[in-house]
């Protein structure tokens, strides 16, 4: 069962970037299509982007697009999101997700089986 965890995250200014990692083991990363969530304080867990098992196919939602990016390297075992232009509301903890056989559009908390830890990031005005 493949394991996954999340590192990068930490406390910016408004318009700084970061990059947030999530590396797998027990697992070939190929075989798992990817998803970021993030969750703020009080608030319910919400799809941030979604990337394919070769990284040819993404999505975002509306409230990060243009802003993060969602990219892989396989051969690293490792899936990344380049945050920028960041906004106190993106403050939350960021989740990674994966899935071996997505029935979804991968937007759904439900479409994923297995998640790392997360890691928070705060976006300081």
């Amino acid at each position: 069962q493949v394991q996954l965890v999340e590192s990068g995250g930490g406390l910016v200014q408004v318009g700084d970037s970061l990059r947030l990692a999530c590396a797998a083991s027990g697992g070939a990363l190929r075989s798992y299509a990817m998803g970021w969530f993030r969750q703020a304080p009080g608030k319910e867990r919400e799809f941030v982007a979604h990337i394919n098992w070769s990284g040819g196919s993404t999505l975002y939602a509306d409230s990060v697009k243009g802003r993060f990016t969602i990219s892989r390297e396989n051969d690293k075992n490792t899936v990344y999101l380049q945050m920028n232009s960041l906004k106190p509301e993106d403050t939350a903890v960021y989740s990674c997700a994966a899935t071996m056989t997505l029935r979804g559009w991968g937007t759904h908390s439900s479409d994923y089986e297995h998640w790392g830890q997360g890691t928070q990031v705060t976006v300081s005005s």
